[in-house]
């Protein structure tokens, strides 16, 4: 169900899984990736909530019969990537300021000012990636919020 390889200890890590194009399917996507992040002792916010909303899109947007969705992550040192690809290549993202009492179409606005740069990339026919990147900054020696200990090598 998922991929991880680690090319140097605690520098770089995956983590691939093919989900259903639905609400069930968009809610797992958010709660593995926080498990995952958990696991490597990396911030779980702003990231899960970056996972639920393309998870979301995903399912609601990107949605073709019979077609799942990929959510993955990678990591390094410096950066931390989530990636959701579909399989409905015509309908491109882009950020739209919905009605004031619209109740939806507010979710790649909250990549947008939660991301410290997203995008989109076509893929081949019939995929598209929709992507956002944070910055992750190693955390303080002997600070009392710091995660799982040794999560990011010294001197990186």
């Amino acid at each position: 169900m998922n991929q991880e390889t680690a090319a140097l200890p605690h520098t770089t890590r995956h983590f691939t899984v093919l989900l259903s194009p639905t609400p069930r399917g968009a809610r797992l996507a958010r709660l593995l990736a926080t498990e995952q992040l958990h696991s490597w002792g990396l911030p779980l916010d702003p990231a899960r909530h970056i996972v639920a909303e393309l998870a979301a899109n995903a399912a609601t947007h990107g949605r073709a019969p019979g077609r799942d969705f990929r959510l993955a992550l990678h990591a390094t040192a410096e950066t931390l990537r989530i990636a959701v690809t579909d399989t409905h290549p015509e309908r491109l993202p882009a950020p739209q300021l919905p009605s004031p009492d619209a109740e939806s179409g507010r979710g790649l606005l909250l990549v947008e000012a939660l991301a410290h740069r997203w995008g989109v990339k076509e893929d081949r026919f019939p995929r598209k990636t929709v992507w956002a990147e944070l910055g992750l900054t190693p955390p303080e020696p002997d600070s009392p919020c710091s995660g799982t200990a040794g999560a990011f090598p010294q001197g990186t």
